[in-house]
């Protein structure tokens, strides 16, 4: 008996080497999840890691260059080579952590009642932007009026007339 379980514990040593180190080639693979994100494996990996929310080229080609891996097709890499580029993702803020964290930082800016803040519940730029004829894009928000924006926008006049 204690024989067998040597065994099986070989085999299942052999099996998970093998599937580290078999390439995605032959298999039909949609996309690869890093970072709790499904990149495209028909990319090269430089552009693939960009689809990661938080991950931009510079911080793609720095990832690479730690990783020493090589700007090939997502569908080329191998279960080692994978299984960095996850752990090396995951060091980083990414996807609906990060989404969730510039959110707070907003929200403190509109609860602190400072410039910076009042200018995100107006709708406006805050990082002194000229809007007399620029901002468009900003203000279309206004002009349209999102649900969220002009609750938020109420709020912020009943805490100001409170005062």
């Amino acid at each position: 008996m204690l024989g067998l379980r040597g065994s099986v514990r070989l085999l299942t040593e052999i099996n998970q080497s093998l599937l580290q180190n078999a390439t995605f080639r032959c298999q039909r693979v949609q996309g690869l999840r890093v970072g709790n994100t499904e990149i495209p494996n028909d990319k090269k990996l430089e552009v693939a890691l960009q689809y990661i929310h938080g991950i931009g080229r510079k911080r793609a080609h720095q990832i690479l260059c730690e990783l020493s891996l090589v700007n090939k097709p997502t569908k080329d890499l191998t279960g080692i080579e994978l299984n960095s580029l996850r752990e090396e993702v995951s060091k980083y803020l990414t996807g609906p952590d990060l989404a969730r964290r510039v959110k707070a930082d907003v929200q403190r800016l509109v609860d602190i009642e400072c410039y910076r803040g009042y200018r995100h519940v107006e709708g406006l730029p805050c990082r002194g932007q000229r809007t007399s004829t620029n901002a468009r894009t900003r203000k279309e928000h206004q002009k349209y009026g999102s649900q969220e924006v002009a609750e938020r926008i109420r709020k912020h006049q009943e805490r100001s007339q409170a005062k």
